[in-house]
């Protein structure tokens, strides 16, 4: 294992992958099981099995059985560290390069692996330092802390609450560009006009206008409830 010149070791692109996928995982309140982290990174529950005992020797996750796995201390500071790197690289894309939003996910997967992170800092300086990706994710410090705030979505919200919304799902480029389309992003505030019984669809108000939204597509997109 190599070390940059910081003095933190440099992980490999797939432990990377895994270290962040146990901490999005884990923000749900439990430990990552087998299966969740093969469904999240799209491969074989047995795959998944090796690398748990590589991460456990390495020192960055503990594992107990039948329960899961957890990051310790310094395998949460190397997700974080992977998360800065990706969620500022989208930022980058997006407020120096102009790429849309629903574009700049599967390139920051790209370059997270490559870019050093004395470039991802210039490029934050670049951009004012931003505290949060084009979706709204909160960006970590370059000291390895982050705000997650507990949010509900708009599925949770009674009819008439209004909310600002916070974060959205970056796993979908199409229903990023559908979001864009009903004008649903990251700060806009809405307000819940009707919902349809039995999972139906959601009526609110995006400033003057009136949108639908589908109740599946609904718990993707995260906000912050404001009083009435």
């Amino acid at each position: 294992m190599s070390v940059e010149r910081s003095g933190t070791p440099e992980l490999s692109a797939p432990v990377e992958d895994y270290l962040k996928a146990i901490y999005d995982l884990e923000r749900s309140g439990s430990a990552a099981g087998t299966n969740e982290l093969a469904a999240r990174l799209g491969i074989a529950p047995a795959s998944v099995s090796g690398m748990v005992r590589r991460l456990a020797d390495q020192g960055l996750i503990t594992h107990e059985r039948y329960r899961g796995v957890r990051l310790t201390d310094e395998g949460r500071r190397a997700a974080l560290r992977t998360i800065r790197r990706h969620r500022i690289i989208e930022a980058y894309l997006t407020q120096a390069l102009g790429y849309a939003w629903d574009l700049v996910h599967d390139e920051a997967e790209r370059l997270e692996h490559a870019c050093s992170d004395e470039l991802v800092d210039r490029m934050a300086a670049a951009i004012g330092e931003p505290l949060h990706d084009p979706h709204g994710d909160p960006i970590p410090t370059r000291e390895g802390t982050v705000d997650e705030p507990q949010l509900g979505s708009i599925a949770d919200l009674a009819v008439g609450a209004t909310a600002a919304v916070r974060r959205v799902s970056d796993r979908s480029g199409e229903r990023l560009r559908y979001l864009a389309e009903l004008g649903i992003l990251p700060g806009v505030q809405i307000e819940v006009l009707d919902r349809a019984p039995f999972d139906g669809p959601i009526t609110v108000a995006v400033g003057s206008q009136q949108r639908v939204i589908g109740a599946s597509l609904a718990r993707e997109v995260l906000v912050e409830a404001l009083p009435g």
